[in-house]
């Protein structure tokens, strides 16, 4: 499998960009818009929150599914029969950030939705139009309006040692969406599985952004962009006594939207969140 590493910058970016995510379900961004120092002080800052009480003031709403989800009510992935090792919080522009937290929260927000917007743009601009003939409407129109795109920061929190038999800190999943935007983690763990099964381990140095496709644009584009099985595996030795911070964002369409003759874009998350256990 050949995740391709692209520079932002380059001329023919976007051609190889939309290559790689034709092929593995993945691209790598170096020499992307989104700043480092920004990056690395939401790590501190939202550790910091994690390790701290503060944070089961911000239990997570069931019904607007924003706030945070301890690892007790974490996702539980479509087919694994364990949770995942992970805590989080959901950040919504309409929905509870923390006052100290929310002025970076919110920067990064736009600043990743902005170029999350201009990578579905390149995606739209080398769809085959055969494919494209089958969207609803196109991919950029499918974002426009939309309350859905959400920030989740993650912490993966050191292992004890008593962990579940089996359990991940992710356990193999597609996500839901149309794209994810990933800066590369605090610690290593990503990987994603090649055609053959086998589970490869996703370039991530510190700087790099990681993107991939989701199951909404797999499901609107009939298959040609996968929505590949990724995970994050426990960590041995020293590794393991450390937390994993990681800050993806999921773009999301409106709720209406159109993806194929089984699903609208509301239906679908729907289905998903309750396949999660995160929703009755």
């Amino acid at each position: 499998m050949n995740v391709r590493v692209v520079d932002y910058r380059a001329a023919d970016a976007a051609a190889q960009f939309t290559r790689s995510l034709h092929e593995t379900g993945f691209g790598v961004l170096v020499n992307h818009p989104i700043p480092q120092q920004l990056v690395e002080s939401i790590y501190r800052d939202w550790l910091a929150f994690f390790d701290s009480e503060q944070k089961h003031d911000y239990a997570f709403s069931v019904e607007k599914q924003d706030g945070y989800f301890s690892t007790a009510i974490s996702e539980t992935a479509k087919g694994a029969t364990q949770k995942d090792i992970k805590e989080y919080f959901h950040v919504y522009p309409w929905g509870r950030i923390p006052a100290q937290l929310k002025a970076d929260a919110m920067q990064y927000y736009d600043t990743a939705n902005a170029l999350a917007a201009e990578l579905l743009g390149w995606v739209e601009q080398y769809t085959p139009p055969a494919i494209a003939a089958n969207y609803s409407e196109p991919l950029s129109g499918m974002i426009k309006g939309s309350n859905k795109t959400l920030l989740r920061v993650l912490r993966y929190p050191p292992l004890t040692g008593d962990e579940p038999a089996g359990s991940l800190r992710a356990a193999a999943h597609g996500d839901i969406n149309l794209l994810t935007i990933l800066p590369a983690a605090n610690e290593p763990g990503l990987q994603v599985q090649d055609m053959d099964g086998n589970w490869i381990d996703v370039p991530c140095d510190f700087g790099m952004l990681i993107i991939n496709i989701g199951d909404m644009l797999q499901e609107a584009s009939q298959g040609y962009y996968p929505s590949t099985q990724h995970r994050v595996v426990n960590p041995t030795g020293d590794g393991a006594s450390k937390s994993r911070v990681s800050l993806p964002l999921f773009l999301h369409p409106r709720d209406e939207v159109v993806l194929s003759a089984r699903y609208s874009a509301g239906a679908y998350l729907d289905e998903r969140l309750r396949e999660l256990g995160v929703k009755t």
